[in-house]
């Protein structure tokens, strides 16, 4: 019964992909679909396990690289742990380096991509205490990645012997070691030739940022590297606890509790920009959990900046589900906005008063995303305006608001959404997505950590 709801809520999805040519607009009728099936579904989604049972073994535990992609440099410092607690039939952990990287997100180009890929990596790096060049971070030369290549093609070694040098050689690669690397590869030219092994290939698969790969799902190596360790855990497929992000921040945990502390972050006013886009869950999720669980908490004053339609309605359902039963934020039932309910509600935000603006958008979301409102049906949209108290419209150029909302995000170069920056003692971050969310204290962590030193360092010079 379920698979045949499923199927047939799914076709829906289809219809826009027909003309319509009556009087009635193929927009309005997506729109009218969507109002009567879109609860229906999400709800009986959410009810649905999260996970599977069980996810298929038998193609192993797979790990994609590119020797220049600077995620593949953090992931491959995880491997040798991760391979000591897999279980036998696992092993060994089957390895694609590729040399061909995907089209970067969101429209960035790949210079803007290695740019920002850069900087995230070092924040990572220093939040987890990767090994990382902090000073001068840059790409390999193509030299040097053409000899790390024939390094590891050439290579005997198997098992967790080949992971210790996979990992040697990133080293060299993104420390600048060029002359330790020079060395090994002339030994490995002269002595070697090139392995024919089923664990490690050498292709052309598009590979933006490494991944693994575990019964038939994708996980992004550093970001999804807890939630692969507790499926394989759960799977009794692992021998041993995982410890691997050191530094992990848990939802609705705070990384500081000291009243002390607390007091001092709250006396900086720190300020909170946040670029959503409005049909997509994932910015939902995120601004409940920051306003309910993080603005009251550290005093942050938050700023909203919605966009225009881009599309993303087309969410993970399963991401969002998992996403809000750990951040405990309502989701379901939902009507996802079409282009023509954005512009309803962009007009509904920016026709309340700046200072209600910021409860205003969440009142509206929450009806989107947890009672299946849609502004683009008069009725919804007439009872939201009571609710807020509007009494009239707003007549600005919505359209034109939002434009310039998207210009502004569009400088930020990040590659997914929502975009957040951070603004604290005078310097100002910006990071973006669910996977970032952690940084806001982790950067309030960090900024006391300063203030105290300089204090210290004051003191002794006294």
């Amino acid at each position: 019964m379920g698979a045949m709801l499923e199927h047939v809520l799914n076709e829906f999805d289809c219809i826009q992909r027909f003309p319509v040519q009556n009087f009635i607009s193929r927009q309005k009728l997506m729109s009218l679909l969507r109002r009567w099936f879109d609860p229906i579904r999400s709800s009986w989604f959410y009810k649905k396990p999260i996970r599977q049972e069980t996810l298929p073994t038998e193609q192993g535990l797979h790990i994609y690289l590119r020797l220049d992609d600077v995620y593949s440099y953090l992931t491959v410092q995880q491997l040798t742990q991760l391979d000591d607690i897999l279980i036998e039939s696992l092993k060994p952990l089957k390895v694609t380096i590729s040399d061909t990287a995907e089209e970067p997100p969101n429209g960035m180009s790949m210079d803007e991509w290695r740019s920002y890929s850069l900087n995230d990596a070092k924040i990572l790096a220093n939040q987890h205490r990767f090994g990382y060049d902090n000073e001068k971070p840059e790409q390999p030369s193509a030299e040097a990645l053409q000899q790390a290549e024939t390094i590891l093609r050439n290579t005997p070694l198997t098992g967790q012997n080949f992971l210790y040098l996979l990992e040697d050689v990133f080293h060299m690669l993104w420390q600048q070691q060029y002359g330790k690397l020079r060395t090994l590869y002339v030994m490995s030219k002269q002595h070697q030739k090139p392995q024919n092994l089923p664990e490690r290939i050498f292709d052309h698969t598009p590979v933006l940022e490494s991944y693994f790969y575990f019964g038939g799902r994708k996980y992004h190596a550093v970001d999804d590297l807890l939630r692969l360790t507790r499926r394989l855990k759960q799977q009794k497929l692992l021998i041993d606890n995982p410890i691997f992000m050191i530094d992990h921040i848990e939802w609705r945990e705070h990384l500081l509790s000291d009243a002390e502390e607390l007091a001092e972050i709250q006396a900086m006013h720190p300020e909170l920009d946040l670029y959503i886009a409005l049909e997509d869950p994932i910015s939902w999720l995120l601004l409940a959990y920051i306003k309910e669980e993080l603005a009251d908490y550290y005093n942050i004053q938050l700023n909203i900046f919605p966009l225009s339609y881009h599309g993303r309605d087309a969410f993970d359902w399963a991401l969002a589900t998992r996403l809000s039963k750990r951040t405990e934020v309502k989701f379901t039932p939902f009507c996802r906005p079409t282009a023509d309910s954005i512009l309803k509600i962009a007009q509904l935000y920016y026709s309340v008063p700046e200072e209600q603006q910021i409860d205003a958008m969440y009142t509206i979301l929450q009806a989107v995303w947890t009672k299946g409102k849609d502004f683009s049906h008069k009725p919804h949209l007439q009872q939201m305006q009571r609710e807020l108290g509007v009494e009239q419209l707003t007549e600005l150029n919505i359209a034109h608001l939002l434009q310039e909302n998207d210009a502004r995000s569009e400088a930020k170069h990040q590659p997914d959404f929502p975009i957040l920056e951070l603004r604290i003692d005078g310097k100002q971050y910006t990071f973006n997505s669910l996977y970032r969310v952690w940084m806001i204290e982790s950067i309030f962590s960090k900024v006391l950590e300063q203030k105290y030193k300089a204090e210290n360092q004051s003191e002794h010079r006294q």
